[in-house]
């Protein structure tokens, strides 16, 4: 907002920045951003705390509203900065939106998912009662700033876990998506999505892969921001790992729990005869060549059962499932029989 900026620059008050930081994130690079800090005379404050599913919680964000107070921002032009993965900007966005009814927040993702899914919406939450994301709100951040340098110090295991969410875009919209991440997901792997020019004449993967999951997850979002139409493809691979995720935390990782997901509803498709055994093939192999699970021994019939009850509770009554229909097109069913779905988890158990 150029009269915002105009009053930041002109006003004798120094600028003023409140930041949540990942504990892991602030050892790795909280020098150089108080260094940042320190270089543009901003008075700041930095929280390091541990970010995870499990600490994913209402305390949390209560304590970090505790230190905003104390620190004592102005609600409107000294936005508090979020630093970290997926959990961390859920949970800064969830206490920027209590504090004061509405205090605008800045997301900085520093995983590969993050950067691909968290920073993209206006959802943000934390878990209660061992429910994933059980509160949560609607608001967008002022901004988000997407820097994949940061993705070159996360294990490799954190990197098939963002693959896994691209996947997920892919398969539901976009066949190039697809096609890129069989041929070059090892690289990618390998590279962790730095971008660098060599003679195989892979061009950039990473800023493409990355670019093309983020445009179709906003041209998935962007009309529907608010969720009032409940039918939601980025909603694949996301009926059965939420409860999967809590289930087994923390031996699962989002990403991992959604391709898991992922893997079972393209056997539902093919039960259903919208795929054929070849591109049934493909999807799963894809999965394995993203070095990510296409399977859990903790994701029983039962289990699934339960999810989908708790899915009609989440959908309005309705299953509200996406499937994919072909390499990167789908459509959301409400017609999937209980009889499909366990002829779908025998071949899956089965293969």
């Amino acid at each position: 907002d150029p009269q915002q900026l105009e009053l930041a620059t002109s006003s004798k008050r120094k600028l003023r920045r409140f930041i949540v930081m990942d504990e892991v994130v602030d050892e790795l690079y909280g020098s150089k951003v108080r260094r940042y800090f320190e270089a543009n005379n901003v008075q700041y404050e930095i929280l390091a705390l541990p970010t995870t599913e499990e600490t994913k919680s209402m305390d949390l964000v209560l304590s970090i509203l505790r230190e905003v107070q104390a620190f004592s921002i102005d609600r409107r032009t000294e936005p508090i900065i979020a630093i970290g993965g997926g959990v961390c900007l859920d949970i800064v966005g969830l206490a920027a939106s209590l504090y004061r009814r509405r205090t605008p927040y800045i997301r900085v993702p520093t995983t590969l998912l993050s950067y691909v899914d968290a920073s993209v919406g206006a959802k943000n939450g934390v878990n209660f009662l061992q429910c994933k994301n059980k509160l949560g709100g609607y608001t967008p951040p002022v901004a988000s700033f997407l820097d994949r340098s940061f993705i070159q110090s996360i294990p490799r295991r954190h990197i098939s876990n963002g693959l896994g969410e691209i996947l997920k875009m892919a398969l539901m919209k976009h066949k190039g998506l697809f096609d890129l991440l069989k041929s070059h997901g090892k690289y990618l792997l390998d590279t962790k999505f730095q971008s660098y020019s060599d003679s195989a004449g892979r061009g950039d993967a990473a800023l493409q892969t990355t670019r093309i999951a983020i445009e179709t997850m906003l041209e998935e979002l962007a009309p529907n921001l608010w969720e009032d139409d409940l039918d939601r493809l980025v909603d694949f691979g996301h009926l059965i790992s939420p409860e999967l995720e809590m289930r087994v935390l923390p031996s699962l990782m989002h990403g991992e729990a959604v391709t898991i997901d992922m893997a079972f509803m393209t056997y539902v498709a093919y039960a259903r005869g919208l795929l054929s055994r070849g591109e049934k093939e493909q999807i799963i192999q894809c999965m394995r060549g993203l070095e990510l699970p296409v399977w859990h021994g903790a994701c029983s019939w039962r289990l699934i059962q339960r999810a989908l009850v708790e899915r009609l509770k989440h959908g309005g009554g309705r299953p509200r499932m996406p499937l994919p229909t072909g390499l990167g097109v789908a459509e959301i069913f409400n017609d999937t029989s209980e009889e499909t779905l366990k002829e779908a988890y025998q071949l899956w158990v089965g293969d």
